[in-house]
């Protein structure tokens, strides 16, 4: 699985169940950000444990946080699935959204390199 335009790549590496997102997303609104979610959710269907890494997305706009966020929900309640994040703590918007995560989902692990 991978989604790369001029300004993201989004990609999926099978062998670590990891999730890695890429450059500067800032598509307009959750309609755009569905099939993205869709990913996430098959790939989650396929694997019980997740692995987010963000270390590499310089920029993500308030509809994808909103995006994450739903997905947290969404796998919060899905039985004996395991989520984290990996995020870099030189990028300030990683910094502070990503631990709103953790209180969606108390469960979730975060990981800032």
């Amino acid at each position: 699985m991978e989604i790369t335009t001029e300004d993201y790549r989004i990609y999926f590496e099978e062998a670590n169940n990891t999730l890695y997102f890429r450059g500067f997303l800032r598509l307009e609104g959750m309609k755009e950000y569905q099939p993205i979610m869709n990913t996430m959710l098959e790939i989650l269907a396929d694997c019980s444990e997740l692995i987010i890494n963000l270390e590499g997305l310089e920029f993500l706009n308030s509809s994808g946080i909103s995006m994450l966020s739903m997905f947290v929900m969404k796998v919060r309640g899905k039985e004996g699935a395991s989520l984290a994040f990996r995020g870099s703590k030189n990028i300030l918007w990683q910094t502070k959204s990503l631990r709103n995560l953790q209180r969606l989902m108390p469960g979730l692990t975060l990981e800032f390199i």
